[in-house]
């Protein structure tokens, strides 16, 4: 097998294809340059931005903090760039990913609007071959599967869908044009995070919104305003400090963890502590107490103050009890709200419960629910992703000897450190299942992977190797390390879609690692230290 060939010997031949030009497929081009690597990026969307372009529902905006929402590789684009608010809305940082495609000059190696159909393994020559949607044929000697673990929308397969006569939208694919819901009746379908951010948007332009909700979920308030000016200065004053704070957090954010048992403290001291947290807004609320995570009654002291605060704010009682939930505080990722409960207040917002009475199906002029007929302009489906595995399973892709990797995970994804597949060389996935990846920050988990993918590629290139795969015992030491520290959290008791219980058919199996940010950092750091321990290079 050859070393990585630097030159690439055709324009339909390069070292290195990436598929998706979201965040990760932006900074792996990015270092493969760097690397002295040719590369080519294959975007499904017509522009660069991933999640960032293709949610621009009412409302969208990240859920952690602009300052640590953001690359860490360029110590200049840190300092240059300025954020407007606490928590940066879709439109800017759809904005700041066009910065750095620009700022760094990637574009050219770029295809939009072009997905990739197809990715098959040739043994004999050692290399992927590559089909796109426009039909063209490509090959490369490595693979770079960017994603993404929230990129594939879920539309449920409702009766008679293709017979409704109005409007339909998705908030995993919502249009580019500005949407005017002003004067319509409008029924939204979800309340994930994606609905609680455009629900109290939508509700100020319909004439009658109507949300139907199969589950209620736990929030924590924004509390977003304009970015403290001085605050912003004194993280760029000593970036590296806030992000080695954040390296040592589970969730890899840097926010105030109390590692003290939630029952040690009187219900005096929790309240006042959960009533601090609750003030200050955002993630930092779960951490609290060390084990609102690992003990059911621990949990139930914070599930019972959120569902307080359902209580304070929702005027109708039997509303208040529609929206509190009752599952695990936190086994389903939380979301951040501004004005979400309030909005059921309005006089032109109806919330229907859909949890024993599903949806029937889809009629010409709306849907029906338990015999009720109900008549919209529009319908929003607000039902989410097939998170993780979704994106990839949408793709022919074939290992060694052929085999299909839908064929592979057919019982679920199986992968090591969420970075490889065994039987799939010279494939990487950025924050693949198995890697802690939707439970962390995202963007530092990204430029984990990709950091760690590229050193591979260099120390391959620099020892003669040309073609890596990850050992079939270590594959399934990890994943059954996966499930066995999925075991131990309250995480895992949830029908999330971080078990795929969105999806009918979907294999239950917890997808993201749930050692935490750290330990995972470790493990890859020790996997390296050993020379690639688990990976068989040749």
């Amino acid at each position: 097998m050859s070393e990585i060939n630097a030159s690439g010997s055709a324009d339909t031949d390069f070292d290195l294809v990436i598929v998706g030009a979201g965040f990760a497929g932006l900074y792996m081009l990015h270092r493969a340059r760097g690397l002295g690597l040719t590369a080519r990026v294959f975007e499904a969307g017509g522009g660069v931005g991933g999640t960032w372009y293709w949610n621009r529902y009412p409302g969208a905006r990240c859920d952690v903090e602009s300052m640590q929402y953001s690359y860490q590789f360029s110590d200049e684009l840190a300092q240059e760039w300025q954020w407007s608010e606490r928590y940066s809305p879709q439109p800017e940082i759809l904005t700041y990913a066009n910065h750095v495609a620009d700022r760094f000059d990637l574009r050219g190696d770029i295809q939009f609007d072009t997905s990739v159909e197809a990715a098959h393994f040739d043994d004999e020559a050692g290399r992927w071959r590559i089909e796109t949607s426009d039909g063209g044929t490509w090959s490369a000697q490595f693979v770079v599967m960017a994603t993404g673990c929230l990129s594939s929308a879920n539309m449920p397969d409702f009766e008679g869908l293709d017979s409704y006569r109005g409007e339909t939208y998705h908030t995993g694919h919502w249009p580019h044009e500005k949407v005017d819901f002003a004067g319509k009746r409008v029924g939204v379908i979800g309340t994930g995070s994606s609905a609680i951010q455009s629900i109290p948007i939508m509700a100020e332009q319909a004439a009658h919104l109507t949300v139907f909700q199969r589950t209620p979920n736990y929030m924590v308030p924004a509390h977003n305003a304009p970015l403290d000016r001085t605050y912003e200065a004194e993280v760029k004053a000593d970036y590296d400090a806030l992000r080695e704070r954040a390296r040592i957090r589970p969730g890899g954010i840097d926010i105030e963890f109390n590692l003290a048992p939630a029952l040690d403290a009187s219900e005096a001291e929790r309240r006042q502590k959960y009533e601090k947290k609750w003030a200050h807004g955002g993630f930092g609320f779960m951490g609290s107490y060390g084990d609102l995570m690992l003990d059911g009654a621990a949990n139930d002291t914070a599930a019972e103050f959120v569902r307080g605060k359902i209580r304070d704010v929702v005027d109708d009682p039997a509303v208040a009890d529609l929206l509190s939930p009752h599952n695990v505080f936190g086994c389903k990722r939380l979301c951040v709200d501004t004005n979400y409960w309030q909005t059921y207040n309005r006089d032109n917002v109806t919330l229907v419960d859909v949890s024993e009475d599903p949806i029937e199906r889809i009629t010409p002029s709306g849907l029906c629910v338990n015999g009720q007929d109900y008549t919209f302009d529009a319908i929003v489906f607000a039902t989410g992703f097939d998170a993780m595995t979704g994106a990839l399973l949408k793709i022919d892709i074939r290992g060694a000897g052929g085999r299909k990797l839908s064929e592979k995970w057919a019982e679920g994804p199986k992968t090591y450190l969420g970075l490889a597949i065994a039987g799939f060389p010279n494939m990487f996935t950025v924050t693949g299942p198995g890697s802690p990846s939707v439970l962390t920050n995202m963007l530092p988990s990204i430029e984990q992977h990709v950091n760690w993918i590229s050193d591979c590629l260099d120390y391959m290139r620099q020892n003669g190797h040309g073609q890596i795969d990850s050992d079939q015992q270590a594959e399934d030491d990890w994943v059954a390390h996966v499930g066995e520290t999925a075991s131990l959290s309250l995480r895992a008791t949830c029908s999330s879609w971080y078990v795929g219980a969105n999806i009918p058919g979907k294999p239950r199996v917890f997808m993201p690692y749930m050692g935490g940010y750290p330990v995972y950092l470790e493990k890859c750091q020790e996997v390296v230290a050993n020379g690639y321990q688990g990976f068989a290079l040749s």
